[in-house]
C-alpha cells in the first residue's frame, strides 16, 4: 500500500534458487494505462498529481504527510528511483495515461519481503479512484512478478480500514493470510494494524492475474515473454 517508499529488502531475488536470466520490465502496457520506470523529467507531472490528490493520499499514506515537496526535491527523488530500478534494488513505476500526458498514480514491485517474494504497492490519483485502475495495474505487476521475476509469492499489504485497497487483492484471487496488530505506522505516527494478502506461484495460473492482457518491454524496448 505504501508505494513510493524506496526501502529495500535485506535479501535479493538472486541467489534464492531461481534463474537470473530475466530483464526487468521498464514499460508495461495495460488496456487503459502505461506503467513505466519514472524519469527525472516526470517530476512536474508527479508533483501535480500528488498535489491534486493530497487530501486523499494523506488519509492513508504516511509518506504523503510530507507532501507536496518542491519540484527540485521531486526531481531528485525520481533520480533515486531510476537508479534503484537500474540496480535491481526496487522497481517503482509511474502509472500514466496512454498518451503519457497525465499521471494516474504510482505503483511498484518492492523487494522488502523476506524470502522469495515481491510486494506490490500503489496509489491512485483522486480523479481515478473507483474505476478499477488499481486492480488493473496490480494484476499487471502480479503477472510480471511471476512470469518475468520468477518469484514464489506476491504480497499486497494494506490497512484493514482501507476497504477500497483491501478489495483489490480479493478481486485478483489473493488470499488474506493475516491481520497483524500494530505493525505499521499510520499517518498520525501511531501504530496501525496491517492486513497481508498473498498469492503463491502454484496458484497463479488459476487466478485472474494470469489472464491480464498486458505487454511488457525491457530497457531497450524489446518485448519480454510473459509465459
Amino acid at each position: 500500500m505504501n508505494d513510493g517508499d524506496a526501502e529495500t529488502a535485506p535479501d535479493s531475488i538472486e541467489g534464492r534458487g531461481r534463474r537470473k536470466n530475466w530483464e526487468p520490465a521498464y514499460r508495461i502496457e495495460t488496456a487503459r494505462a502505461v506503467l513505466r520506470c519514472w524519469q527525472p523529467h516526470d517530476a512536474d507531472l508527479l508533483l501535480r498529481a500528488i498535489t491534486q490528490s493530497i487530501g486523499h493520499l494523506q488519509e492513508w499514506m504516511a509518506w504523503a504527510v510530507g507532501e507536496p515537496t518542491t519540484l527540485e526535491e521531486k526531481r531528485a527523488q525520481l533520480r533515486r528511483w531510476r537508479a534503484a530500478f537500474d540496480l535491481d534494488e526496487e522497481y517503482i513505476y509511474g502509472i500514466f495515461s496512454l498518451d503519457e500526458k497525465a499521471v494516474f498514480g504510482s505503483t511498484g514491485l518492492h523487494k522488502r519481503l523476506a524470502g522469495d517474494g515481491l510486494e506490490i504497492g500503489y496509489w491512485i490519483h483522486v480523479d481515478q479512484i473507483n474505476r478499477g485502475l488499481a486492480t488493473e495495474t496490480s494484476a499487471a505487476l502480479s503477472k510480471v512478478a511471476f512470469a518475468i521475476h520468477q518469484v514464489d509469492r506476491v504480497e499486497i499489504h494494506c490497512d484493514p480500514a482501507n476497504v477500497r485497497s483491501a478489495a483489490i487483492p480479493r478481486k485478483l484471487g489473493f488470499r488474506q493470510e493475516a491481520v497483524l496488530r500494530r505493525r505499521m505506522a499510520g499517518v498520525d505516527g501511531l501504530p496501525r494494524d496491517l492486513m497481508i494478502w498473498t498469492l503463491f506461484r502454484e496458484e497463479y495460473q488459476g487466478r485472474p492475474v494470469a489472464d491480464a492482457p498486458i505487454t511488457a518491454y525491457d530497457v531497450t524496448g524489446r518485448e519480454l515473454p510473459l509465459s
